[in-house]
């Protein structure tokens, strides 16, 4: 059964959609409201609510001239630089607060037989998610629309572990990156299972502020292999952990949104929901 929180990622999703299938018309909030069956008054509410911002500002975060000029401010300045010229801590939340270790050749021999991992379905903003960690941290995270095929998904990257259903300290802090107040947010560990390549390319994207975009090419430049654009993308590709390694934040240089494990019209909201957050709270340390 769906939650109420998926409920309402759902139902904005569909409004997002209907507003930008139907731009020219310029729908107003009684049209899109009844659109998805609300009042235009509780519409507004769950909006406000989820994006931090009106329907109409949430639109200019993820249009194709706001990701163009993102894109040109990238190109601009190394990210090490941007950092130095204002960037709050809030737009920093993932280069500070995530951390990878990766797995031992012996930890991930034989599908994993040595490892013991917890998994556990929870919310988030962007729809329900199954998290997994081991004893040294989150090793899996994934937006999911069906729980046995997201448990089997996890299965069969560690087809021999031995596999609890159970919430861990290691999952609860990770969740709270979903929250808006991140003055407790401790450390988040990831215990991850891949080369050498792809965990460079995973930690490069921590470096992305949030509220930031960059592209396969560009990332390719600053983890020095600027030949490296397609391995860069196939590394993004098989990120296993969904938000914490914000490869929602690299797009095509067109501007254009691009593909996404878990789906574009997700990753267009989240991106819209960072940037929202992010430009509301830029001023507010942790």
């Amino acid at each position: 059964m769906s939650t109420q929180n998926q409920i309402d990622y759902e139902r904005i999703a569909k409004a997002i959609a209907y507003i930008q299938s139907n731009f020219k018309l310029q729908p107003n909030l009684d049209e899109v409201a009844e659109k998805i069956h609300l009042s235009p008054a509780h519409f507004q509410k769950i909006f406000t609510d989820w994006a931090g911002t009106s329907p109409k500002k949430f639109l200019q975060f993820i249009s194709l001239e706001h990701a163009k000029n993102l894109l040109k401010e990238e190109k601009a300045s190394l990210f090490d630089t941007a950092y130095e010229t204002g960037f709050s801590s809030t737009s920093r939340l993932h280069d500070l607060f995530v951390k990878i270790e990766g797995m031992s050749p012996a930890e991930y021999k034989n599908g994993g037989k040595s490892l013991t991992i917890n998994y556990n379905f929870s919310e988030s903003p962007f729809g329900e998610i199954i998290t997994a960690s081991t004893e040294k941290g989150i090793c899996y995270m994934a937006f999911e629309n069906n729980k046995e095929t997201a448990l089997g998904n996890l299965i069969h990257k560690f087809p021999n572990a031995s596999f609890f259903e159970k919430q861990d300290a290691f999952q609860k802090n990770a969740l709270s990156i979903f929250n808006q107040d991140w003055t407790k947010l401790n450390t988040i560990k990831l215990h991850l299972k891949g080369t050498d390549f792809q965990l460079k390319v995973w930690e490069s994207l921590l470096t992305i502020p949030m509220g930031k975009l960059s592209t396969y090419g560009n990332l390719a430049e600053k983890i020095g292999n600027p030949n490296a654009s397609r391995a860069v993308g196939t590394a993004i590709g098989s990120n296993p952990v969904a938000f914490l390694i914000p490869c929602h934040r690299v797009i095509q240089s067109s501007g254009n949104i691009g593909g996404y494990m878990w789906g574009s019209e997700r990753k267009q909201l989240i991106i819209g929901w960072e940037s929202s957050h992010v430009y509301a709270e830029d001023s507010i340390l942790l």
